[in-house]
């Protein structure tokens, strides 16, 4: 497995979170876990967010919850909501500018049995590898992230959690619609899917002409 011995430089995240959330489009978050069991899945839907996003956290600037989004970037950004779940974003830009990406939706690659066993999901079930990973939360539980893992580097094998480039080089077709489950900018189109991939938490309205992210 390719994504086992790979990661991205952090110079592949020193850029704008709109920019670089595309590009995350088809990379790999990587755990490998205290008794070496690796968990991964392709990154099929991502979402920007900025200081000047009326819907970022970082939008009324810093403070102890956000402060990785201002951090440098290529780290995790992992907070809890609504009582329920955790959220996995990706920090971009440059440090102090408070911008970051959130993984949407994962398509399982390894590690399924661990997968299933942290979401309570059968794999004989006729859906179950769309069920692991199609959502924010869902693929946190799935890859068993947690405020535990906030503020990790995702450029380095050694912080047992990473982003691995893609299998091949592309060029790996999206389309970018509005963001879900906002009020505010709710029109920035600013979530980003692979085209026609099975494993997106909600099909794709695509708002901008179809582009390539390579």
């Amino acid at each position: 497995m390719w994504f086992t011995e790979n990661c991205l430089p952090q110079s592949y995240f020193y850029d704008e979170a709109q920019k670089l959330a595309p590009r995350l489009l088809g990379c790999v978050l990587v755990r490998r876990d205290a008794e070496g069991m690796i968990t991964a899945g392709r990154i099929v839907e991502t979402e920007a967010y900025s200081s000047e996003d009326a819907a970022s956290h970082s939008y009324r600037g810093i403070t102890p919850r956000n402060a990785p989004m201002f951090g440098p970037p290529g780290y995790s950004y992992v907070y809890f909501t609504y009582g329920m779940h955790h959220c996995f974003n990706v920090t971009a830009a440059r440090e102090g500018m408070g911008e970051a990406v959130l993984l949407r939706a994962l398509e399982p690659l390894a590690g399924l049995e661990q997968m299933a066993l942290y979401r309570s999901v059968s794999l004989q079930h006729p859906r179950a590898l769309y069920m692991l990973c199609s959502g924010p939360g869902k693929l946190c539980q799935a890859m068993g992230l947690n405020r535990d893992f906030n503020r990790t580097a995702l450029f380095t094998l050694q912080s047992g959690l990473w982003l691995a480039p893609p299998e091949n080089s592309g060029p790996f077709l999206y389309d970018a619609s509005p963001r879900i489950g906002i009020s505010e900018a709710a029109e920035l189109p600013w979530r980003f899917t692979l085209r026609e991939n099975g494993f997106l938490s909600r099909p794709a309205r695509p708002a901008l002409p179809p582009a390539d992210n390579r």
